[in-house]
C-alpha cells in the first residue's frame, strides 16, 4: 500500500509539470481568489490579528488567503517551495525545483473594502541559494475582484491578457508630460509630510489635468500601466530614508514601529511583467530592481519603486522629485 501512495504521489507530481507552471499558478490564484471573496464580508475579515514578519499589519483576510495558497499547493502535490506575506518561507515535497514567490492579497485594505485594487501575486523561480528578481521564470497578477489576469514567462515574448475584454493588453500610454501624468503614491508606512515635500508640487501640477490616486496595491498601481490607465508609479520612501537615515524615526512612526517600503514579494512579479511589457521601472535611484533577493525582509533589501510607460516621464520623476525634504 505505501509503494502503491508513493507511485500515486509520483504520477501527480508528473501530471502537474507536464500541465505547465502557467495552468499552475492561475489556478492557485484562483484558489486564493476563491476564499478571500468568500470570506471577505465575514465578521473579523477587518480585524488586525498580529503582524507579518516584515511588520505589516495581517488582517483576519489575510488569514484566509495564506491558508488557501497552502491548501492548494498541498493539494496539487508538486514539490515546491513557498514564500508568502505572513508564513515566510515553507517547503512542500523533496528536493523542489521552483520558489514560488506569493502576496496572497496585495492591497488587503482595498480588499476588505470591497474596493478593486487589490491583486494576487505569484512570482516563480529556480531554486537557487540566493534567488533574486532576475531569477523570476514565470509571473502572474491576478485582480481579486475580476479575475482578470495579467501573465508572463521567460519562454514567451510578451504578456499575456485574461478577462480585459476585446482591447488589446497590454496598452501602455505614450505620456511624456508630468502636468498631464495619472498616477499612483503610496502612504502605508510613509510619513504623509515627507511624502507631500518630496512630490507636492507634482500633485499640485496633475491632480487636475492628470489624476492622482492612491490605491494602497503596489502590484495593482503597476498593473494599471499594463493595462493603460496609468501612467507612473511612485513610491520613494526607501530613497528618503537611504538619503537621510535621521529619518529612521518618522517612518518607524508611521509603520507602528517597524520600517515599511517594498518588501520582494510586493513586486516580484509586477517587475517581471512591467519590464516584459516594455515599461520604465527601477529603484527610486534609477536602478533596476533585479538584484533584489526573493526572501530576504530586512531594511537593506527593501526597496523603492519609479515606474512608467515611457522613458521620457521616467526621467522627468525622477528629475521632478524633490529628494532632500
Amino acid at each position: 500500500m505505501k509503494e502503491r501512495g508513493m507511485k500515486e504521489r509520483r504520477m501527480k507530481e508528473r501530471t502537474m509539470t507536464e500541465r505547465g507552471m502557467k495552468d499552475y499558478v492561475v489556478a492557485l490564484a484562483s484558489s486564493v481568489r476563491e476564499a478571500v471573496l468568500a470570506a471577505r464580508d465575514q465578521a473579523g475579515s477587518r480585524l488586525v490579528r498580529g503582524h507579518s514578519p516584515g511588520g505589516d499589519a495581517q488582517f483576519g483576510l489575510d488569514d484566509v488567503a495564506e491558508a488557501a495558497v497552502w491548501k492548494y499547493v498541498a493539494d496539487a502535490g508538486l514539490p515546491v517551495a513557498v514564500y508568502s506575506e505572513d508564513r515566510g518561507l515553507q517547503f512542500h515535497g523533496e528536493r523542489p525545483e521552483h520558489l514560488l514567490v506569493v502576496d496572497p492579497i496585495d492591497g488587503t485594505r482595498p480588499a476588505v473594502a470591497g474596493l478593486e485594487s487589490a491583486t494576487v501575486s505569484v512570482a516563480v523561480a529556480r531554486m537557487s541559494d540566493r534567488p533574486r528578481i532576475a531569477d523570476v521564470e514565470h509571473a502572474l497578477l491576478m485582480e481579486l475582484g475580476t479575475g482578470a489576469y495579467l501573465y508572463g514567462d521567460r519562454d514567451t515574448d510578451t504578456v499575456q491578457a485574461h478577462g480585459y475584454g476585446p482591447a488589446a493588453v497590454p496598452a501602455l500610454t505614450t505620456n511624456t508630460d508630468l502636468t498631464r501624468m495619472f498616477w499612483s503614491i503610496e502612504f502605508n508606512g510613509h510619513p504623509a509630510r515627507l511624502m507631500a515635500g518630496a512630490y507636492g508640487h507634482l500633485i499640485d501640477r496633475s491632480a487636475n489635468t492628470g489624476g492622482v490616486f492612491v490605491f494602497n496595491s503596489a502590484t495593482y498601481s503597476i498593473s494599471r500601466l499594463l493595462t493603460g490607465q496609468l501612467d507612473a508609479y511612485v513610491d520613494i520612501g526607501n530613497r528618503l530614508l537611504r538619503d537621510t537615515p535621521a529619518l529612521l524615526p518618522e517612518f518607524e512612526r508611521a509603520g507602528n514601529g517597524r520600517v515599511l517600503h517594498l518588501f520582494p514579494y510586493d513586486i516580484a512579479a509586477a517587475v517581471f511583467l512591467a519590464e516584459k511589457a516594455g515599461a520604465v521601472i527601477t529603484d527610486a535611484y534609477g536602478e533596476p530592481l533585479g538584484e533584489t533577493a526573493l526572501t530576504d525582509l530586512s531594511v537593506l533589501n527593501q526597496r523603492s519603486c519609479v515606474a512608467a510607460s515611457t522613458p521620457e516621464l521616467h526621467r522627468a520623476l525622477l528629475e521632478g522629485i524633490t529628494w532632500q525634504v
